[in-house]
């Protein structure tokens, strides 16, 4: 009988032991838990984004085109948009300017933005500091040297950015600027029919839309775009005239917004 009361006494306490035990790990997994996330709440870096589109109460939308190849179709392009009245902002990389220096007078004498596309249309989240800086400073000296512009405005080769590249740009002065309308006028295969319904049917107020020059479709489903985007009552204006020069925010969807 003697035995059989200490084996229960044991066992009363062997079990009283395991459940403290098991209490101080949860309430420590708790702890840290807790401690993990509020750590990372305070030493996480914000994520530095471009500018994909902006809040805007009238029905605003700005074109833009990446020029990086050839440049045949700049001529039919520039006239398509003087006749329709509007005015675009033009990305150009830099060694496409030294190649094309006629045609990078021609957008910027008819009053079209000027916009820097990097000097080599690298993918410059796999570049060091440096060599970003480097990219986005030749490319405005050349363009600069052709337009005598100051160049203001800055779009990542295949929209590949990072946090440094922003900073390294607003650095510099830029404007870093994205898209909420990708055309997709590039990609092999793709019908004139589905590049215009996808520009028509995702632009909203503040959309920035992308285009490229030397494509297929581009310079012939230009007007009707543009003729689409008139009816649906939008002004289109370039980048440098859409966007907020002073008092704003970017939101986790990258639209520009003013502070109240």
């Amino acid at each position: 009988m003697k035995v059989y009361i200490i084996k229960l006494k044991t066992i009363a306490i062997f079990s009283a032991a395991i459940l403290i035990a098991v209490s101080i790990i949860i309430v420590s997994a708790i702890i840290f838990s807790t401690a993990d996330i509020n750590l990372s709440g305070v030493f996480a870096q914000r994520r530095e984004l471009p500018i994909y589109s902006v809040d805007c109460k009238e029905k605003k939308a700005a074109i833009t085109f990446d020029c990086a190849w050839g440049s045949d179709d700049i001529p039919d392009i520039l006239n398509i948009l003087e006749k329709e009245g509007v005015t675009a902002t033009f990305f150009i990389v830099g060694q496409w300017a030294e190649k094309n220096i006629q045609s990078v007078k021609m957008i910027s004498d008819k009053g079209h933005d000027i916009a820097n596309h990097s000097y080599s249309h690298l993918r410059m989240g796999m570049l060091d500091t440096e060599r970003v800086e480097k990219e986005m400073l030749l490319c405005s000296q050349k363009l600069e040297e052709i337009t005598g512009k100051k160049v203001e405005l800055f779009r990542a080769p295949y929209g590949d950015y990072n946090n440094n590249i922003i900073k390294t740009a607003r650095r510099l002065g830029y404007h870093s600027i994205q898209w909420d309308v990708d055309s997709l006028d590039w990609k092999p295969g793709i019908s004139p029919e589905e590049i215009k319904n996808r520009v028509l049917r995702k632009v909203q107020p503040g959309s920035i839309i992308l285009f490229h020059n030397d494509t297929p479709h581009t310079s012939k489903l230009l007007p009707e775009i543009i003729s689409a985007l008139k009816n649906k009552e939008y002004e289109l204006v370039p980048v440098s005239k859409l966007i907020i020069r002073n008092n704003y925010y970017i939101d986790f969807d990258g639209r520009q917004k003013m502070k109240i």
